[in-house]
């Protein structure tokens, strides 16, 4: 889809930012590039739209060569994220997800009904599109960026760090409606993060470059954590790159059989942990019994760990052990509690695969 065939960026300082940079994107998946600070990952982004120029080398988009178009057309018919979403603020969100498609020359009413059709995508209401900028949460803000970047619907999407500016908790929903709309949309999307944790977490692929431009590695994250290529990737993933890995373990589980109790029933002092349901089976949390039994009140509740399904990934299963505060983590299908798993369990299976 996207190829990079021995590109180069060189200043007139003679600084070098992007070294003979050979690399193929996918079509209908995740790239992302991550390295240190002042590797070339930005500037190879904006090489793909021609907001920077490559020294040398070409860059090819469905085998053609982007030098051969010109930069504003070519930009028009790529989306692009970046970091603080870029939005008009003397422009309502309607209007500034609008910008592109009137820009390609759709009518109003082709280009509005496009804007709110991406706006509803990506988790806003027809009031916010109302709303200015300003009125919005930072996260509502990116969302309208990707919204933009959607709206023309672009067979590529560029993300640069699109969710460093939110808090993590933000970060997280949207990371995860990203991975939903390319997945929905079938997009192919470059992104650029410093974070390794995003990149395993999005990318189907990881470009992995190294300070000076050069390409240290591309792999699939599953290829990154168990075979990195020398001592700078291995360096770079982490050193808990066994356990980051266990993301892409497949670890089945039977889920062993957990007593339950409703809010108001009685538990016998010496029970132990006791795990507490609602009416229609949802996990509510943990009682401990060991001191004393008697009812179960919401004051008397311990926090549930990390809920999981008995397909999820081993890392999910076993953070849903570890985190629970009886060490047996919560197993659930369609919210209802189906059972529970130990640490045990999981490495069990691990171990088996």
């Amino acid at each position: 889809m996207i190829r990079f065939e021995s590109v180069t960026k060189r200043y007139a300082d003679g600084t070098v930012a992007v070294d003979d940079l050979s690399l193929e994107v996918p079509q209908g998946g995740i790239t992302v590039l991550v390295g240190p600070s002042g590797c070339g990952k930005t500037t190879s982004l904006r090489m793909i739209n021609r907001m920077v120029e490559p020294t040398e080398g070409r860059i090819l988009i469905k085998g053609e060569d982007i030098a051969a178009r010109k930069p504003a057309q070519l930009r028009r018919s790529i989306g692009y994220v970046i970091q603080h979403a870029g939005l008009f603020p003397h422009r309502t969100v309607l209007a500034n997800v609008m910008t592109v498609p009137k820009l390609i020359g759709w009518d109003t009413a082709r280009a509005r009904s496009a804007a709110m059709e991406a706006i509803e995508k990506v988790g806003l209401t027809q009031g916010q599109a109302s709303r200015y900028p300003g009125q919005l949460s930072g996260g509502q803000q990116q969302r309208v960026g990707v919204a933009r970047a959607l709206a023309s619907d672009p067979d590529v999407v560029l993300m640069d760090e699109p969710f460093s500016a939110v808090d993590p908790l933000v970060r997280g929903e949207l990371q995860s409606e990203v991975r939903r709309l390319q997945q929905e949309l079938g997009l192919t999307a470059v992104l650029v993060t410093h974070d390794i944790d995003e990149a395993l977490l999005l990318g189907d692929h990881v470009a992995v470059l190294r300070q000076g431009g050069r390409l240290a590695q591309l792999a699939t994250p599953a290829e990154l954590l168990a075979d990195p290529a020398d001592d700078f990737v291995a360096s770079f993933v982490g050193k808990d790159r066994g356990y980051r890995a266990l993301g892409f373990a497949d670890a089945r589980v039977e889920p062993r059989p957990e007593p339950t109790v409703r809010l108001g029933e009685q538990v016998q002092a010496g029970a132990g942990w006791v795990l507490v349901v609602d009416e229609t089976d949802g996990p509510l949390g943990w009682v401990e019994a060991n001191g004393h039994g008697g009812s179960v009140t919401e004051d008397r509740l311990h926090r549930l760990g990390t809920l999981a399904g008995p397909s999820d990934s081993a890392r999910t299963l076993l953070d849903a052990a570890l985190s629970s505060p009886s060490h047996r983590g919560v197993l659930v299908e369609e919210g209802r509690v189906v059972g529970t798993v130990g640490a045990d369990q999981v490495l069990a299976a691990v171990e088996a695969t």
